[in-house]
């Protein structure tokens, strides 16, 4: 079962790919289009970092990785540079780990 779900996983990934590649530019041209395409990458990362952030396996858990993505925020609309950013979000982290 395992290996059916990585290989069906791994043709759908595949023809999404030739899909792309295989769209006329007309299409590619639209400006509404162009735009889509380029916050898929952000939208598909923001939804990566959610569910880093909040859940375990299947439940929804409120932990020190909320503590470090609030300290990360809160580094990056200070404008600190990236290393600071994770240097901060992992130290609140380990800190909040720390005290429960």
């Amino acid at each position: 079962m395992t290996w059916t779900v990585v290989l069906v996983a791994a043709v759908g990934c595949y023809l999404l790919k030739y899909a792309g590649l295989a769209a006329p530019a007309g299409l590619l041209d639209r400006p509404a289009v162009r735009r889509a395409v380029e916050l898929v990458p952000a939208a598909m990362l923001a939804a990566l970092v959610v569910v880093q952030a909040f859940t375990d396996g299947r439940a929804l858990v409120l932990d020190s990785r909320l503590v470090g993505l609030a300290a990360a925020t809160v580094a990056l609309l200070l404008r600190a540079p990236f290393l600071v950013v994770l240097l901060v979000a992992g130290g609140a982290a380990a800190l909040a780990h720390t005290l429960t």
